[in-house]
This record gives C-alpha cells, sequence and structure tokens, in this order.
C-alpha cells in the first residue's frame, strides 16, 4: 500500500479557540462535519457532488449526491493519465528520431535531414535551463560528429502518428491563441507556445519593442504598443486569426520589466522547422532546402543519426502538477495510435473508456470527450471518481500515478498556499480542474488518524472560484481532521 506524507506528530492539528463550556461539547463525528461542510458549499456552487472512500476498509466514508455526473475540467486528467499508465507501462519511452539520406564528404550532405514525430511533448526547454534549442543543439552536435556542416536538400518533418484536426472542436474558439489550447501534432516543439516579450522603450511615447523566445523570423509582428511614464502595464498580446502573426497593443510603463506573453502558434509544423532550421544554423550546420510536412516515411534509405528520448514519468507530472492540457492531448491521440492505429480524440478517449471499464467504473457514470478537460462534455460522477482512485491507489503501477500528483503546500504550483500548513501540508495528493463556472477537486488525502481516503469533490454551476476553493478546502481539511 502506498504511504502519503508523514503523520503529523500528536496535538499538532490546530488548537481550538472555544471557551471551556464549549470545549466540554463532543466533537463532530466525520459524517457531521463533512455534511455541515457540503451543505455550506452550496453558497459557492449550485451543483455539487462528493464522494470519499476509506481506502483500509473499501467502504464509501461520505457521499453527497455522489452519483450524478458533473463536468470535471482538469479532473479529466486523472482519468488520461491513469489510462497512460495502465496501458502504456511505467517504463514507457517516446522516442524522436533525427535521420538523414544521401552521400556526405567534405561536410556536405547532398540529401536530406527527417524529424521522425512519436508524439512526445517534452521538446522544449522544459527540463534543459529554459533553453528551447537544447535538444536541437544536441541534434546539431550529433551531425556534425558525423561530418555534416551543410544539408543541400530538404528538413522532412514526419508528424502523421496523429489525425487531424490538431484543435477540438469543443474547445473555445475565442481562446485559440491562448497556450492552453495549443494545437496538438506529434511532432511539436515548445509546447506548441511561442513566448512574447515586450519591452519599455528609453523614452515615453515610443513604441515597445517586441521579440520572441526564441528569436525568429518566422513571425510576423504587428505592434501598436507603446511606452508610457507609469509603472503599470495594460497589454494585450495576441495573434492574428488563423495565422502566425502576433499582434501586440496597448502600452507598457517605462520603469517596469518586461511584459511576457505565451501564444499557441497555429502552425506547429512550420514553427517547429523554422526553430529547427534556426537552432542547426547557430550551432554551425545550414539547411539549404525548405521544410516539408509529411505524413509517412519519404520514400528512400535513412540513417539514423540520433534520437531524443523521454520517460512517460516525466510527462505524467507535467500533465497534472502543471495541468498542462496539451501534455494531456499528447497522451490521449498517443493512446489511440497505440492501441487502436488512430491518433485521433475519438480513438484516444475510447481507449481511455476501455481502460475505466476495465477497473469496473459504469461506463454510464461518465462521458468523455477529449483528453485535458477543456471540452464540458467531460463528465463523471464523484463515486465513479473515487472507484477510479482507489484502483489506482492499489495498481501496480499505483505509486507512479501517485507522484505525479500536486500535493498540498508544493513549493511553486497553485497547491503552494492550499492547506499548506500542518497537519494538511503534504498529506492531501490531489488534482484540481476549473473552468467556466466548474471548479473541481479530486485524489488523496491523509487523516491524523493515519487513513487514507480517496475523494472527489466536483463543484458545477460555480459563483465565486474562490469561494469554491475555500469550501474545498475545508471538505478535505474536515476529513483530515476527523477522518
Amino acid at each position: 500500500m502506498l504511504v502519503l506524507g508523514a503523520l503529523p506528530a500528536a496535538g499538532s492539528a490546530p488548537a481550538s479557540k472555544a471557551g471551556p463550556a464549549a470545549s466540554a461539547r463532543p466533537a463532530p463525528t466525520l459524517q457531521q462535519a463533512l455534511t455541515l461542510e457540503a451543505e455550506a458549499a452550496k453558497k459557492s456552487a449550485r451543483a455539487l457532488g462528493i464522494h470519499i472512500v476509506d481506502l483500509s476498509s473499501h467502504q464509501s466514508a461520505f457521499a453527497f449526491d455522489a452519483d450524478q455526473p458533473r463536468i470535471l475540467a482538469s479532473n479529466t486528467k486523472l482519468l488520461t493519465t491513469a489510462a497512460a499508465l495502465g496501458t502504456l507501462g511505467a517504463d514507457f519511452v517516446f522516442e524522436t528520431r533525427v535521420m538523414v539520406r544521401g552521400a556526405a564528404a567534405g561536410g556536405v550532405l547532398a540529401g536530406d535531414l527527417a524529424v521522425f514525430g512519436s508524439g512526445d511533448p517534452n521538446l522544449s526547454g522544459r527540463f534543459h535551463d529554459g533553453d528551447p534549442y537544447a535538444i536541437f543543439r544536441e541534434w546539431a552536435a550529433a551531425l556534425k560528429a558525423q561530418g555534416i556542416r551543410r544539408i543541400t536538400g530538404n528538413l522532412f518533418l514526419v508528424n502523421g502518428l496523429f489525425n487531424p484536426p490538431n484543435i477540438h472542436p469543443d474547445w473555445p474558439r475565442d481562446q485559440l491563441t491562448s497556450w492552453y489550447e495549443a494545437p496538438v501534432e506529434a511532432l511539436s516543439f515548445n509546447d506548441n507556445c511561442v513566448l512574447v516579450r515586450v519591452w519599455p522603450a528609453s523614452r515615453a511615447g515610443l513604441p515597445a519593442r517586441v521579440e520572441t523566445v526564441p528569436k525568429l523570423d518566422y513571425f510576423a509582428i504587428r505592434n501598436s504598443a507603446t511606452t508610457t511614464g507609469t509603472r503599470r502595464n495594460r497589454l494585450l498580446v495576441g495573434r492574428l486569426g488563423d495565422s502566425d502573426t502576433l499582434v501586440v497593443s496597448g502600452t507598457i510603463g517605462l520603469r517596469t520589466g518586461p511584459g511576457e506573453e505565451w501564444v499557441a502558434v497555429q502552425n506547429p509544423t512550420a514553427y517547429f522547422g523554422a526553430s529547427l532550421k534556426a537552432a542547426l544554423a547557430e550551432e554551425g550546420v545550414e539547411v539549404a532546402g525548405g521544410i516539408v510536412p509529411a505524413h509517412g516515411s519519404p520514400a528512400g534509405e535513412w540513417q539514423l543519426v540520433t534520437s531524443y528520448r523521454s520517460d512517460l514519468a516525466r510527462t505524467l507530472e507535467v500533465t497534472n502538477k502543471r495541468s498542462q492540457n496539451f501534455y494531456a492531448e499528447s497522451l490521449a491521440k498517443l493512446l489511440g495510435w497505440k492501441v487502436r492505429g488512430e491518433g485521433s480524440w475519438a480513438a484516444g478517449v475510447g481507449v481511455v473508456g476501455d481502460f475505466l471499464a476495465g477497473l469496473g467504473i459504469a461506463p454510464g457514470s461518465f462521458s468523455l470527450v477529449d483528453g485535458s478537460g477543456l471540452s464540458r462534455g467531460n463528465q463523471m460522477s464523484p463515486r465513479s471518481m473515487t472507484g477510479l482512485l482507489e484502483q489506482m491507489y492499489f495498481h501496480a503501477f499505483g505509486r507512479d500515478y501517485l507522484r505525479s500528483l500536486p500535493f498540498s503546500g508544493e513549493h511553486g504550483l497553485k497547491w503552494q498556499r492550499r492547506l499548506a500548513k500542518p497537519p494538511y501540508a503534504g498529506n492531501v495528493f490531489a488534482k484540481t480542474g476549473t473552468i467556466n463556472g466548474v471548479s473541481t477537486l479530486s485524489g488523496y488525502a491523509k487523516a491524523v488518524s493515519g487513513r487514507v481516503y480517496a475523494f472527489s469533490i466536483l463543484f458545477n454551476q460555480v459563483r465565486s472560484n474562490a469561494g469554491a476553493h475555500a469550501a474545498q478546502d475545508r471538505i478535505v481539511a474536515a476529513l483530515i481532521d476527523r477522518g
């Protein structure tokens, strides 16, 4: 059995501030405390469901409208990552291959370069000290090690594992430039986003300066932002329609640092190719030809130069701890391709559904549309969610699953200030979820008694996100205090 956190020392629960007469009253039972908090939560959400399971007895510890499916938001990632672990295995590795064809002599390859996508979402600077070109620099070094400094032919980008479209039809159309709605393809770079950095000019009244990270000529920039003498920024950064033209407007204060915004690109393949060519050029390797998308291996005899490998554990941690939609959707499409031979959303969520059914989760208790929870069509009952969590807790890959979740008080995450004091800190491993009108929280909690519980708190028709978070925290705190 997995163990959550460290059992707090006796007496570590917050001391009561009640007087002597009040302290003589019997403390509320777990059921009473949770019922009070569930009723109070109605002030924050018009529709809610809660279910809690004691993992030592496998018995339901609390239920509040627990069988009605609710919109999950990013709690959907709990389903996608569980299916990825159970289907691919904890030792699964992505491999993106770099290959060449043709004859090399005198530093020149009379032929072509190709990159074969594997669905790996990790080709970025995330694990390389923020250098977006770090992986590409390794590829350049491998090419130079084989005596190649110039390639006369084309750069082929083989990204056919995933089916179109690369934007789910259910996603909000007014947020397509936001990082959390980045397009999903089998060969992607930098989460298919570009960092737009805006600097103030040397004096007020002058145009702001705009750059991209990485610096690329690929993007056209329409900049109408100006510098003011204030210390405030009122910048709008986005993208022009179905293009990769970046649009920057508004104002930036003279005495401020740069303003930054991640923008989802429109054409991931072109972005990948432009970035790779630029990175190779920086490292002394020139690709003379054009960028050619390919959905299958181009004809000819290809030779492996190098490959980039990344593991599933790291991918799951980004998916759940960072709630990175792009990662979750990449996993969903990968599951579809691996199991059903079709890298589509329909195939991917079908594989996730089959995995849940294999764990005994009733098919009528959930519906899935995408892998991340952006769609409002992802729904599940709290009882079925705790059923999944219970099964995964005792699963052969249960430890890997739990480690992918953020924990209460974890530094650098949204959980840093939630339930961050004893006896709660480090004793809650759970996934949040938020879209318009929805706030969810599901995971595991270790009570002061030492018992471990799986819980699911699904709020729909939310009046206030802050109020919903506070209500969820009170429910979990009551579980830890009284469980």
